[in-house]
């Protein structure tokens, strides 16, 4: 939990610093440095860089943990997996649900992918530094939840957010994709072979409609688990270890430098009560907590799972309120659903609100539960 309290809190740190930029003198620059198209022969600016390119690392982490989870860890039995599922499940329609009552028959619906998301770091960080005594039972359920949520937020990624699809393209991409799932059953543990199978693909998805960062996603997946031959751990494993403090402490960081620079002037702040920014505040503030501790309650209720040693009900009420802190994965997806429109700003500013109010009103509840 150590690694997470300190990614949580560069994380904080790197969202105030974006945010104290963007409201400087200093803020056209910054505006211009992450604008403006850079020499590469592609026409993508430095933020479309760190959003397209860069953040397929981070991906790729999240594809390995969630294979490993599957494998290993607490999602392997089916029994222990089932209430973590519901509760992501419930966790992630009851806020999509929640925007597209407010943003009904508006040019605003297509954001409702924006408030399902939890950020895994973020809200592991804030619950060890809240209530550090919390029970170990309640942290693995976070992170078993964060995990199959982080799956969700993939697949509505690559659904529901893809652009015009090229078919020759993707179908590059799908070789390639069954040429490296194909090296994964014969046990190849060469590094080179799926790290070039990844760029491949990243190029296939870049050109073929499908957002590229999905590419990390997919060779996390296709990596062999188990140990080689030569009796070393497994390259997913290697992988996963070697990549998880690159993600957390360099690439999730600039990734909030680049995206969390929000105004904090009267129209920017308004915002908040527009039907997309009600609807990503009460879906991550009100909807994460509601369909986590409905999900948990009905499984419960119909003896279909029973609550880990040590925790009530209150206890899955309280961290599904943490679990509403969305920040870098929803900031991602409104990237995506709000391209190059005056929305984005303001749906930055409901996730960052709302993920300030999760953090502080969720961590609190818990600490005072857990005493």
């Amino acid at each position: 939990m150590k690694r997470e309290s300190l990614s949580g809190l560069l994380l904080i740190a790197c969202a105030i610093l974006a945010m104290a930029i963007s409201n400087s003198p200093f803020g056209p620059v910054y505006d211009h440095w992450l604008q403006a198209p850079l020499p590469a022969g592609t026409h993508m600016s430095l933020l479309h860089w760190i959003n397209d390119a860069v953040m397929a690392v981070f991906f790729f982490v999240v594809g390995a943990e969630v294979k490993r989870e599957f494998l290993y860890g607490e999602l392997k039995s089916r029994s222990a997996a089932m209430l973590p599922m519901a509760a992501a499940l419930g966790g992630m329609l009851v806020p999509a649900a929640i925007y597209s009552v407010f943003n009904a028959g508006l040019p605003t619906a297509g954001g409702w992918g924006i408030p399902m998301a939890t950020d895994i770091a973020f809200s592991l960080g804030v619950l060890s530094l809240a209530a550090p005594r919390a029970p170990r039972s309640l942290v693995v359920f976070l992170t078993a939840l964060a995990i199959v949520d982080d799956l969700g937020g993939i697949v509505v990624i690559a659904v529901f957010y893809a652009g015009a699809l090229n078919a020759p393209a993707l179908a590059g991409g799908l070789v390639v994709g069954l040429l490296m799932l194909a090296a994964c059953r014969r046990n190849w543990q060469q590094p080179w072979l799926y790290a070039a199978g990844g760029i491949l693909i990243w190029l296939a998805f870049f050109y073929g409609g499908i957002h590229p960062t999905m590419a990390g996603v997919l060779t996390g997946f296709a990596m062999p688990a188990v140990p080689g031959k030569d009796g070393r751990e497994g390259l997913l494993l290697r992988a996963e270890h070697a990549l998880t403090p690159v993600s957390a402490f360099l690439i999730m960081p600039i990734f909030a430098l680049a995206n969390a620079g929000i105004r904090l002037d009267l129209s920017g702040l308004s915002g908040l009560l527009s039907a997309p920014g009600l609807g990503i505040f009460a879906g991550l503030v009100l909807g994460k907590p509601l369909g986590i501790g409905l999900a948990v309650w009905i499984l419960v209720s119909l003896k279909k799972a029973s609550l880990p040693d040590g925790l009530t009900m209150r206890h899955f009420w309280a961290v599904g309120l943490v679990a509403g802190i969305g920040f870098t994965m929803s900031l991602f997806i409104a990237g995506l659903a709000f391209p190059a429109s005056p929305v984005l700003m303001t749906a930055k500013t409901a996730i960052i609100a709302a993920s300030l109010t999760a953090a502080v009103l969720g961590g609190f509840i818990v600490n005072r539960i857990s005493q």
